[in-house]
């Protein structure tokens, strides 16, 4: 009986890590929310407009802040702003921010 409760709860566990660890994001939903990003920033070009394109983000060796384009620190600069970018932190939900990562990542 003891031996059934613990692989239970193993299967349980097994079984609720890739739902728990796994990413939240549709690109086509992060289409959406980079239209209101798409008035500073290229997404299809390397034209600069106030701010820097972001064709190819995360294929680049690192931003034009030096840092590695890693999901951490692009949503540190989504969340809290940079230059005359404004914090979008309490602008754009979490899901929603999901989904521009999502979108980002495919640029």
């Amino acid at each position: 009986m003891k031996r059934f409760r613990i692989l239970s709860c193993a299967a349980f566990l097994l079984g609720a890590l890739p739902v728990s660890a796994q990413k939240a994001g549709d690109p086509a939903k992060g289409k959406e929310v980079f239209d209101q990003c798409a008035v500073c920033h290229s997404a299809t070009t390397d034209e600069k407009k106030v701010g820097p394109s972001l064709k190819g983000l995360f294929k680049k060796a690192k931003m034009t802040n030096g840092q590695k384009p890693t999901e951490a620190n692009v949503l540190a600069i989504i969340n809290k702003g940079k230059g005359t970018m404004p914090a979008y932190e309490d602008i754009l939900t979490k899901e929603e921010k999901d989904h521009l990562l999502a979108y980002l990542k495919t640029l």
